[in-house]
């Protein structure tokens, strides 16, 4: 027999509840007694973080798991509790959307793993086109250098094509190409611009190559670019293009 915490009536040991004044009373596994808590409940901090971490799955899936390994921490903390710990509501909350979230995160990896490559795909023919474009932008601009500037040809290098401070000397900064564009080594999405000028036997510039690689083969682009005095762009997928690569369509 056992007595009652708050009437103080006898009651069997097994009994959990007490028919006298409705008190709960804790039971050990063993059968004893064990004194429910009488004094004011603390909220469990594990519920807590449970039902955080299950709401938290909506903006970052992953949490569903810590969500169900606190849910059953806190329910298994409570129930020992005797009363001490209150939050049993908020631990199943936790638990019921951090199953649903786990349930979730199978498929969530299904789309990231379809969705994912074809973004890079398209960032990388995004890139690729940027770089056919600029390359079209400096064949145009060159034509035009070596109209307005014919004792030095094409121009010695890409910064002569950008703008600058110079009024006088147009050929110093001829303003035909944007900042980013006329500078020694330009990088515009995702690819380098490599300038080399020819001078022939009478010092003047009359042929240039220039090519524009990926500044990270396979994630900024795929093709590498060529271009030279013939106006002609041409790519290669297997390393820097040359005269003899494929040209672009």
């Amino acid at each position: 027999m056992k007595q009652c915490p708050n009437c103080h009536g006898n009651i069997a040991d097994y009994v959990p509840v007490c028919p006298y004044c409705g008190v709960a009373l804790g039971v050990s596994p063993a059968g004893s007694a064990q004194p429910a808590w009488s004094g004011p409940q603390q909220s469990s901090g594990k519920a807590t973080a449970s039902m955080v971490c299950g709401i938290l799955f909506f903006f970052w899936p992953f949490t569903a798991i810590a969500a169900v390994v606190l849910g059953h921490i806190a329910l298994s903390e409570i129930k020992r509790s005797a009363g001490r710990l209150a939050g049993h509501g908020m631990a199943m909350a936790g638990l019921i959307l951090g199953y649903i979230g786990v349930a979730f995160v199978p498929f969530l990896l299904i789309i990231a793993a379809i969705a994912i490559p074809n973004l890079l795909r398209s960032k990388m023919a995004a890139n690729e086109a940027s770089a056919v474009g600029s390359l079209r932008t400096f064949n145009t601009a060159m034509v035009t250098y070596a109209t307005e500037c014919p004792k030095i040809g094409y121009p010695k290098d890409l910064r002569s094509l950008g703008p600058g401070l110079s009024e006088t000397d147009k050929c110093a900064h001829a303003d035909l190409v944007d900042a980013q564009l006329g500078t020694a080594l330009p990088v515009k999405y995702g690819y380098h611009f490599f300038y080399r000028p020819q001078v022939d036997a009478e010092g003047l510039i009359t042929r240039y190559v220039l090519a524009a690689d990926p500044v990270t083969p396979g994630t900024s682009g795929v093709r590498h670019f060529f271009t030279d005095e013939s106006g002609i762009i041409r790519y290669s997928t297997l390393g820097g293009a040359d005269v003899n690569s494929q040209p672009v369509m």
